[in-house]
């Protein structure tokens, strides 16, 4: 039985104030769930319909429409669990480092963080303005990958400016991806689905790079995840 007060408080987790106010956040799935306990973040509660994932004082055995109170899923999936956020981790300036600029989809964004793992880029450096990590739909888009990735808000044009690494943007008019050889260290910018990056940023990248186009197609850009992937292909191809 989980009680209406459970019920409103797992519920305000869905909202970044409530996450941010209670150091909180939650998944969804067992196969999510596991892994981030494989990655040993701080499990708070664990709420499942299935009586045998149920072995510790904080698992709870609930009723599928019980579960259906609490989930952000139009169709749950047996488990939920309440984590804490583990520590905020300081910018590292070394590496490959992707960088958001006002990214604001949910599922672009966990997306991005699991091509990261993928990819072996632990640091995802976020301008403020970018959708909140934390978000339920992102954990669910990141498959775990947000154990592994370490997602940073920050003053992006800071960041940049101070960095001793070199810069390069996603533009349409940028230098031919394919044609360059690309640095194993560098921070890889992308911006917000729909504007792109903002002028701001632009002014301090050091080089702009394109993905080009071959299709004889009226389509005005790739999404931006789709692109992230492609890129960190292309820097990671020679390495």
């Amino acid at each position: 039985m989980i009680s209406k007060s459970e019920i409103k408080s797992i519920t305000q987790l869905q909202q970044k104030k409530y996450r941010d106010a209670r150091n909180l956040f939650i998944a969804e799935g067992p196969k999510v769930i596991k892994e981030l306990l494989a990655e040993g973040l701080q499990l708070n509660t664990f709420f499942s319909t299935e009586i045998s994932e149920v072995t510790e004082k904080n698992h709870r055995h609930i009723s599928p429409q019980e579960l259906k109170k609490i989930s952000s899923l139009k169709t749950p999936n047996s488990s939920l669990a309440v984590f804490e956020k583990p520590s905020l981790q300081k910018f590292k300036d070394s590496g490959l480092v992707v960088a958001l600029d006002a990214v604001r989809d949910p599922g672009n964004l966990g997306t991005i963080i699991r091509l990261c793992d993928w990819f072996g880029v632990t640091q995802l450096v976020c301008s403020r303005d970018t959708t909140d990590c934390y978000n339920p739909k992102v954990i669910q888009a990141t498959m775990g990958s947000i154990a592994r990735v370490s997602v940073q808000y920050v003053l992006l044009a800071d960041v940049l400016q101070n960095s001793t690494l070199p810069t390069f943007g996603a533009f349409l008019d940028g230098k031919n991806v394919y044609k360059n050889r690309m640095p194993p260290e560098g921070i890889i910018v992308l911006g917000n689905e729909a504007n792109g990056v903002s002028e701001e940023i632009s002014a301090i990248i050091s080089e702009k790079i394109s993905i080009p186009q071959f299709g004889n197609t009226t389509a005005e850009s790739l999404n931006v995840a789709t692109a992230t992937a492609i890129l960190l292909s292309e820097f990671k191809r020679a390495y």
